[in-house]
């Protein structure tokens, strides 16, 4: 296969100059591979000749991989040599711990999954596009179960407030047409992740993304009626392809999401209070009791709803609390930041 053959089937796989560039001359002989699912003891990737298992030395562990990372690989003894910089990572912190576990890496769109019945969740929602702020992806909100809801704009409407030109796609995610309704996301090279609770639909949706490219559909499971609380049916992330040249990477449902280390995605989000908060009488202004508080002066005036600002307040508290801390020289607190 010509190098340009190869370099047209990688691109297939979202390769593209970020990645290309950080392959060193001394590299030339070693194959670029993208990470398809992580096992406890495996890791299975694709490139332009196929699919593999990949060997990883000594000192690694699957843990410091993602599905969607790109890796070097030695094409004689399949061996992991290292894995490229991410152009964006999905990470998260477990309850338990201070370490990120990694979700999906080098994800264009993050499909944030929720569904028309009580399963919706404002608070839930907000930590989840958090989370796509700060991994770097573009974050689109889908609303599931569309058929069986009475009014659908009721979900839109609270959904496209949460963020400044946040997209929100309503669909039935058992329609043939569902795959319409995200193809701008689904293009040639391009890369999107599920994520949100159990029994949102998500492996529904992957089904319906992949038909009929993929063989190995995702199991599905049902929910409890009185809560729309759903059985975790995947229990692994995985990369598939979808018709068309894209790829969807499936993730399990998580049921609590906390925020650490984040404060960029929490601005995001809350950019309309970020924006005000410049013309506060006090820099260090925490807009509860201040005078002079341009923030207080939104919510006042009926520009800015109360119930935000009581959100954004406790996101940033759980921020500051949970993100780990080392003493520094002299008793000085520097914040510990962990390189993926």
């Amino acid at each position: 296969m010509t190098n340009s053959c190869l370099r047209s089937a990688l691109e297939l796989l979202g390769w593209s100059d970020f990645f290309a560039d950080q392959v060193k001359p001394t590299e030339a002989d070693l194959v670029p591979k993208r990470v398809a699912s992580v096992h406890r003891a495996r890791i299975e990737a694709m490139g332009a000749t196929g699919s593999d298992r990949l060997e990883l030395p000594a000192h690694a562990s699957t843990a410091d991989f993602a599905v969607g990372d790109w890796v070097l690989a030695d094409p004689r003894s399949h061996m992991l040599v290292r894995r490229l910089d991410r152009k964006t990572v999905f990470k998260r912190r477990p309850e338990v711990g201070r370490g990120q576990q990694l979700v999906a890496a080098n994800i264009d769109t993050l499909l944030i999954v929720t569904s028309c019945n009580a399963d919706f969740n404002i608070d839930r929602l907000e930590r989840y596009l958090i989370m796509a702020n700060e991994a770097g992806s573009k974050p689109v909100i889908v609303l599931t179960k569309a058929d069986t809801a009475d009014d659908v704009g009721i979900f839109q409407a609270k959904a496209e407030a949460l963020q400044r030109d946040l997209p929100v796609v309503a669909l039935n995610g058992r329609s043939a047409d569902a795959s319409s309704f995200l193809s701008s996301w689904c293009g040639v090279g391009q890369t999107i992740a599920l994520v949100g609770s159990s029994g949102v639909g998500k492996s529904t949706l992957v089904n319906t993304l992949t038909r009929p490219a993929s063989d190995a559909k995702q199991k599905t499971g049902t929910i409890r009626e009185h809560d729309a609380q759903g059985r975790h049916t995947t229990t692994a992330r995985s990369l598939h392809p979808i018709p068309g040249g894209g790829w969807v990477i499936d993730t399990p449902g998580i049921r609590t999401l906390y925020v650490s280390d984040i404060t960029d995605g929490i601005d995001t989000l809350f950019s309309d209070i970020k924006e005000l908060a410049p013309a506060c009488r006090f820099r260090d202004c925490t807009h509860a009791n201040e005078p002079g508080c341009a923030v207080q002066a939104a919510v006042k005036s009926g520009t800015l709803a109360a119930d935000r600002l009581e959100r954004w307040r406790s996101l940033v508290s759980e921020n500051r609390d949970r993100t780990p801390v080392v003493s520094g020289p002299r008793g000085n607190k520097i914040v510990r930041k962990k390189k993926y």
